[in-house]
């Protein structure tokens, strides 16, 4: 077991660890480049460990203090025994469209292809599987190939070393633009669930409150500057860095972000959503039934409703004032 109490905070140091650390981050990259963590007196080292699985664990291992990564990895450990618990939302409603090679025209036709994902029990490969199951096919009319993230995913597709995969903005928008088949948002087939969310061990989160609480209220202020239009200048800017993607691809991920209310606005994790991803779980047989209950109780919100009874709105002010 890792020894928890070895890293327990002396410093204001905080490690963030993410799979891509693509566009579910731009509330991180908004907090960082426009001083609000530094305000909230925390400095955030974001780590990039290339898959989301690998994100789960080094929390686990020590590597990262945090990770904002889908949630199944943090459930499994969590019904496991492991201390690993979801403490935040993130993204309930999937930024995602599932694209492939110009010669599928319909998701029917995707029998017998191979679907690029991230992880084979964390996120896209789980919606992938649901989605398809909507069009009557199974996990054996079709196959996976563990790629990468979505810049993986992209150049995979464009390799033709898989026929498609579930593409994060703005990747799909450039991917449809380039001829390639657009077989629907994910969203209108999962319409909540947690997509990811911050996870953390409870031990950790037990012993460096402060800190946790001034992460969360971080990323709660930049959260309302995204959804402000004072801010169309400074999140275009971070959004064309982060996806290396140009302004007008900027423009669209960001009206698209509002649009469909991409970023949970106070952290939460709604119901719905949660109890999506133990459904998925469990028809992806990555959970046992049995253990809804023990499931249900990994999301611990104790530190976001601290963080909640704080002076939020004056941060948020402050941040807007400072654009």
């Amino acid at each position: 077991m890792t020894d928890f109490s070895s890293r327990l905070a002396s410093s204001n140091k905080l490690v963030l660890a993410g799979g891509a650390l693509g566009f579910n981050w731009l509330p991180v990259y908004v907090a960082k480049k426009l001083g609000i963590f530094a305000r909230h007196g925390l400095d955030v080292e974001l780590k990039r460990m290339g898959s989301v699985d690998k994100a789960t664990a080094a929390v686990l291992a020590g590597e990262a203090d945090l990770a904002i990564t889908p949630p199944e990895g943090a459930i499994a450990n969590a019904v496991g025994g492991g201390g690993l618990r979801i403490l935040a939302g993130n993204v309930n409603r999937l930024p995602l469209t599932l694209v492939a090679h110009p010669r599928f025209k319909s998701i029917e036709d995707l029998k017998g292809a191979v679907l690029g994902t991230s992880s084979l029990t964390e996120g896209t490969a789980i919606y992938t599987r649901e989605m398809l199951l909507q069009h009557g096919l199974t996990i054996n009319d079709y196959s996976f190939s563990v790629v990468g993230v979505h810049p993986a995913r992209w150049v995979a597709l464009q390799e033709r070393t898989i026929d498609a995969a579930v593409q994060l903005i703005p990747l799909n928008f450039v991917a449809i633009d380039q001829g390639y088949t657009d077989l629907g948002e994910v969203s209108d087939y999962i319409p909540e669930i947690v997509f990811t969310a911050l996870v953390g061990d409870r031990t950790w989160a037990g012993a460096n409150e402060e800190k946790l609480v001034a992460l969360l209220r971080s990323l709660k202020e930049a959260t309302a500057i995204l959804y402000d239009s004072q801010s169309d200048e400074a999140a275009l800017s971070i959004l064309e860095d982060i996806t290396q993607s140009d302004r007008s691809y900027a423009w669209r991920s960001l009206g698209y972000m509002r649009e469909k209310g991409v970023f949970a606005r106070s952290l939460e994790v709604p119901d719905v959503a949660y109890r999506k991803t133990i459904e998925l779980m469990i028809k992806a047989d990555l959970l046992n039934a049995r253990d809804t209950e023990v499931a249900m109780a990994v999301l611990d919100d104790t530190w976001l409703r601290r963080a909640n009874q704080a002076n939020g709105d004056e941060g948020v002010r402050d941040g807007l004032h400072n654009l």
